[in-house]
C-alpha cells in the first residue's frame, strides 16, 4: 500500500546512545555451553559493542535526551509540533506509552499523542506514513517522531537471561525527528511510503518464562523472547524476503531500481540480514550504512539512528535518494520509505 499524495519533509533528525558501552565479552562471561553453540547461528552472532541504559534511565528520559539533540538542529520548533508519535521497547509502564509523559515533562501541548506499539522495528516508517496521512487530511502540519528502547540494559541483563544467546544482540538508545508539511522547509522529502501487513505471522513472536506464567503474574522466572530452532528458521526466511520487497517497492514508486538507490538504511538485527538485504538491491556495503557492531539491534531506533549517523559523518550527502526499510517482530509488518535528501 502506498501512502497518500502528501510530501512531508524531515527537517531534523537526531539520536542518542547511553554512555554505558558494553563489549561482547560481558556476555561471554555468563554464556553456558548451549548458548555458545547457538551463537554460531546467524541470528545470534553478537555485535562487538552495544550501549545499555542505566536501571533508572526510562524510555521517556532517553526520548527527552534525543529531543535535546534535535533542538540543536531545529530549535523550539521541536516542542511546538502539532502531534507526537512515539514507540518504546518496552513501555515504561504496562499499557501506557511514552508520548504523553514526554509532552508533560517538556511543557508541550500537542493536539494529539499516538503511541505506536505494533510498529516494532519498522515503527519509524509507520510514523512517517501516519504523519503523511495527517498532513494530507489537513489535521496537522508538524509531527514529532520518537523511538526509544531500554530493554537491553534492563531485560537482557537479568541474571537468568544474560546467559542466553539472544541477550548479546540488543542495544539501547533513542531517536527524534521533526517532520513538517511545509514544502519550503528544506530538509529531506519523504517521497513515498510503502507498508506491508502480514497478520498471518502476528502470533509467532512469544514471551517465555520458566516456570510458565503470564507476564503480569508474580513468579520466579525472568521474562524474555521465546525462540526455538523452528522459529529462528522462519524469521530468517521472512526477513530475507520482506525487507527487499518493501525496499524495492518504495524505490520503484520513485522510478528507481535497486542499484539506482544511492543508499539503503535498514534496521540492524544481525550481519546476515544486512548482507542479504544489500545484495538483494545489488548495492555495495558502502551504500548500506551499518551500525550493528557499535550498537547491536536497536529495534525501532535502528533506522533513524543509522540514518542520522550516516548523515552526520558524511556517508549520506545532499541530493541523494535513500530508501529506509525494516520489518517487525517475526515478520507481521514491514515498511519502507523513499527519502530525497
Amino acid at each position: 500500500m502506498s501512502a497518500p499524495a502528501a510530501t512531508p519533509r524531515i527537517v531534523g533528525l537526531a539520536s542518542y546512545l547511553p554512555e554505558n558501552r558494553v563489549p561482547a565479552d560481558y556476555f561471554r562471561e555468563f554464556a553456558d555451553a548451549d548458548s555458545r553453540t547457538l551463537t554460531a547461528n546467524p541470528m545470534f552472532a553478537p555485535p562487538a559493542f552495544r550501549h545499555h541504559a542505566a536501571p533508572t534511565e526510562s524510555n521517556v528520559e532517553l526520548m527527552c535526551t534525543a529531543i535535546d539533540r534535535l533542538r540543536e538542529q531545529v530549535g523550539d520548533a521541536a516542542l511546538q509540533a502539532d502531534v507526537i508519535l512515539s514507540h518504546s521497547q518496552l513501555p515504561d509502564l504496562p499499557v501506557v506509552g511514552c508520548g504523553g509523559d514526554v509532552a508533560r515533562r517538556l511543557g508541550m501541548h500537542p493536539s494529539l499523542v499516538l503511541d505506536i506499539h505494533n510498529g516494532g522495528c519498522a515503527a519509524f516508517l509507520l510514523m512517517l506514513q501516519l504523519a503523511r496521512t495527517m498532513f494530507a487530511a489537513g489535521t496537522a502540519r508538524s509531527a514529532l517522531l520518537l523511538t526509544a528502547t531500554n530493554a537491553a540494559g534492563n531485560v537482557f541483563t537479568q541474571d537468568r537471561v544474560r546467559n542466553l544467546p539472544q541477550a548479546a544482540i540488543p542495544g539501547d538508545g533513542a531517536a527524534a525527528a521533526l517532520v513538517v508539511a511545509d514544502p519550503e522547509a528544506g530538509g529531506m522529502t519523504v517521497r513515498h511510503v510503502v507498508l506491508a501487513q502480514h497478520s498471518e505471522y502476528a502470533g509467532d513472536m512469544t514471551a517465555a518464562v520458566e516456570p510458565p506464567r503470564k507476564y503480569w503474574e508474580a513468579g520466579e522466572g525472568q521474562l524474555h523472547v521465546g525462540f526455538t530452532e523452528a522459529k529462528i528458521a522462519k524469521v530468517l526466511a521472512r526477513g530475507n524476503r520482506l525487507v527487499p520487497e518493501v525496499a524495492l517497492a518504495a524505490a520503484a514508486a520513485g522510478g528507481l531500481t535497486g542499484p539506482q538507490v544511492d543508499h539503503l538504511v535498514t534496521n540492524q538485527p544481525n550481519r546476515t540480514f544486512l548482507r542479504n538485504w544489500r545484495e538483494a538491491l545489488e548495492l555495495p556495503p558502502e551504500r548500506h550504512p551499518d551500525t550493528f557492531d557499535e550498537c547491536g539491534n536497536l529495534f525501532a531506533v535502528g533506522v533513524p539512528h543509522t540514518f542520522a549517523t550516516a548523515r552526520g559523518d558524511g556517508r549520506i550527502g545532499a541530493g541523494e535518494n535513500v530508501v529506509l526499510a525494516a520489518f517487525a517482530h517475526a515478520g507481521d509488518f514491514a515498511a519502507a520509505a523513499l527519502v530525497g535528501t
